[in-house]
């Protein structure tokens, strides 16, 4: 019996010690299927190739009377001091540049007087500049890396086309480049018609995702004008100048050889008449030679067209005025200015800045008489047919089609915003359609 209870208690043990084996088993499973909670250090804060984290950041904008030197002094930086970082610094940047409002940012140290370390300042959103004084001084400017963000926008003109883009909260930029780089030449936004209509893709920049800091380019366009549709793609027909240039679905260059205007957004207060009689004079006939162009007082006014400055002077009742020879065909001239930016010999580009409007001369208010010449005689420049810019050479013809057409498929597909109002409407039809 002895015996047998012995045999009992030992079974009973190696039991025990078998299921307590087993238990620790399953929990070390336990542990081995249960996660481990990983630690994860934040990202440091880096700006303008420093790690923040590291200092004091003071920001602040420049002050009117701030200088370099008071800026520092402000912050525990001996003049001697100053006068060595500003010695060491003046190659790679002029410290008496700062402009009043820009901002500018302190790195200093983690001590108790919070030393300076760094100076940056902020000309544009984009770049800045570093005058670093914390080892070695040196200083230096740099760029925040920019992201390009491609967008499309769509439009339907009720009065013009900025208020059209402003009710959209897009860039006046849009409007510009539409208005006075691409149709420029084509279209005549000072007679938009209720109704026109446009599509646009085109490229916005930004600072890390976030801070927008302006248009880059459009890439293609469609206006609708009074019925007809305007196609515009930029290409690129010189890679080592890098010219781009905007065409239209058959390769026909959009730009031509004269701006329809001299002045951005005016309005036309006289046009070329050779019968015009005034009351003032007793309705004599006075014919007037040229188109006038009405805008604000120091408005810029641009050529028209390349080309070589003839006259930039003084006399009568032209007052002051500008004179273009662009070839043996086609001159221009720009009557009753402020004040010419050019000088007689200079050779100027089209959309150069010759002047700004005024009322010199015989004026009755803020305006260009722009006159026009066509071998030698004055024409009216708005009933010329008048040349268009050199088109796409034949050798590119074909890679530029090529080019376009997916862009081109892609923005026939864009709705427009009636579209796409139309599209929604159908969307919220069929849905009710289903549930009833």
């Amino acid at each position: 019996m002895k015996y047998n209870t012995m045999k009992f208690n030992k079974a009973l043990i190696a039991l025990l010690i078998c299921l307590g084996f087993l238990s620790c088993k399953e929990d070390t499973k336990k542990l081995d299927l249960e996660p481990i909670a990983e630690v994860i250090e934040p990202e440091p804060i880096t700006e303008f190739g420093f790690v923040l984290d590291e200092y004091i950041v003071k920001r602040d904008t420049i002050k009117a009377g701030d200088s370099f030197g008071k800026i520092l002094q402000r912050n525990n930086i001996s003049y001697p001091k100053i006068y060595q970082i500003a010695e060491k610094a003046k190659d790679s940047f002029d410290i008496r540049k700062l402009q009043t409002g820009k901002p500018y940012t302190l790195l200093c140290a983690k001590d108790s007087l919070q030393t300076p370390r760094c100076f940056i300042y902020q000309p544009s959103l984009s770049e800045y500049v570093v005058v670093n004084f914390q080892d070695s001084i040196h200083a230096y400017t740099s760029r925040k890396p920019i992201t390009y963000i491609e967008k499309t926008a769509t439009g339907v003109i009720e009065s013009s086309i900025s208020e059209t883009l402003q009710e959209k909260g897009l860039s006046p930029r849009l409007a510009f480049k539409l208005a006075d780089e691409i149709y420029a030449w084509t279209i005549d936004f000072r007679r938009l018609q209720k109704g026109d209509r446009f599509k646009v893709i085109y490229t916005d920049k930004y600072i890390n995702d976030t801070t927008y800091v302006g248009l880059h380019n459009i890439k293609a366009a469609y206006f609708e004008h009074n019925g007809e549709p305007f196609y515009a793609f930029e290409f690129e027909t010189d890679s080592i100048k890098g010219i781009r240039d905007y065409f239209n679905e058959d390769a026909k260059n959009l730009r031509r050889a004269f701006l329809k205007a001299p002045v951005q957004f005016s309005r036309i207060s006289s046009r070329y008449n050779l019968n015009r009689r005034i009351a003032y004079y007793g309705y004599k006939l006075r014919p007037h030679k040229g188109t006038d162009f009405a805008a604000p007082l120091g408005t810029p006014i641009m050529a028209t067209a390349n080309g070589t400055v003839t006259e930039s002077t003084r006399r009568g009742g032209n007052g002051k005025y500008v004179k273009i020879r662009h070839n043996a065909t086609y001159s221009t001239q720009y009557l009753h200015m402020k004040a010419q930016n050019v000088k007689k010999g200079q050779y100027v580009k089209q959309g150069d800045v010759i002047g700004w409007i005024g009322m010199t001369g015989n004026s009755g208010g803020p305006h260009v008489c722009y006159r026009f010449w066509k071998n030698d005689k004055q024409v009216d420049p708005l009933r010329e047919k008048l040349p268009e810019a050199e088109p796409i050479s034949a050798s590119l013809k074909l890679k530029y089609l090529d080019y376009i057409a997916p862009i081109k498929t892609r923005l026939d597909v864009i709705p427009m915003d009636e579209e796409l109002k139309d599209q929604i409407a159908q969307s919220s039809n069929d849905i009710n359609l289903q549930t009833q």
